[in-house]
């Protein structure tokens, strides 16, 4: 009964016409927008009405929050929903912005047992309670610099989808082919590992060798940033977000450069 009522609510909500100074804001901040085709569009702001209704949001650290905030982390964290049988984010609770880099203590556990506990300077980070944390002068600088390979809402709402089945092991929730999805993610995965020990160049951040599911987040900043290196390296990576996101980014990306240019 309770599913029956949130999914009345959702459309609903999806079904509002967009404010158009949130569109402006959709339109300058969120650089996979111009590749969309129109369907996508509309299911893009649908979702993002949802986000938007149903997220908390503070301001951290002295950060006076503002609408362009709330709708450019929501459009960006939606494109990960586009096409998908799936709820908004529903683990989701709030999203915390600070105006810059915030710092986090970490706890890691070494192979003995012993914790070793320290300060680091973050730029955003999920957490498995129901919140993500970002730093908006950073947000601001990816939704302003596309196709750099980095995205930290990306990023971050890649770390909500692997949160979903309870565990972060880079495996989000699945319709089918678990594995193939493990196969190919755990090779893909210690190649990254040799590249980086190696000091190779890659097309996904080095970062992402830390472990499986911080690869997972960052192949996922790599789909929607560099698709075309993505898929020309990394062909059986590429198809399996492919089918996870419901999207071919590299196909949108290579149409819009060969389309002609409106006749002015």
């Amino acid at each position: 009964m309770l599913d029956f009522f949130r999914r009345r609510r959702h459309a609903k909500l999806r079904a509002r016409p967009f404010p158009a100074e949130r569109l402006a804001v959709v339109e300058r901040n969120v650089p996979f927008w111009r590749h969309l085709p129109a369907d996508a569009r509309a299911e893009l702001l649908g979702l993002a009405q949802v986000f938007l209704a149903e997220k908390n949001f503070e301001g951290c650290g002295g950060l006076a929050l503002t609408d362009e905030m709330r709708v450019t982390v929501a459009a960006n964290a939606c494109l990960l929903l586009l096409g998908r049988e799936t709820g908004v984010y529903p683990r989701l609770q709030s999203v915390l912005l600070y105006p810059t880099t915030f710092v986090a203590q970490i706890a890691e556990e070494d192979e003995t047992g012993l914790v070793d506990e320290y300060d680091d300077e973050m730029d955003g980070e999920a957490w498995d309670i129901g919140a993500v944390v970002l730093a908006w002068d950073e947000v601001l600088h990816d939704a302003r610099h596309g196709r750099d390979g980095r995205h930290v809402v990306l990023h971050e709402f890649a770390h909500q989808l692997d949160q979903e089945t309870g565990e972060a092991d880079g495996t989000p929730r699945l319709e089918s082919g678990h594995e193939e999805w493990a196969r190919v993610l755990a090779e893909a995965y210690a190649k990254l590992q040799l590249d980086a020990d190696k000091r190779r160049p890659t097309v996904l951040d080095t970062y992402g060798a830390e472990d499986p599911s911080e690869f997972f987040a960052v192949a996922t900043e790599s789909f929607f940033e560099d698709p075309v290196a993505l898929r020309r390296r990394h062909a059986d990576l590429y198809a399996q977000l492919q089918g996870l996101y419901r999207l071919d980014p590299a196909g949108l990306v290579a149409s819009a450069s060969t389309s002609p240019s409106p006749t002015p």
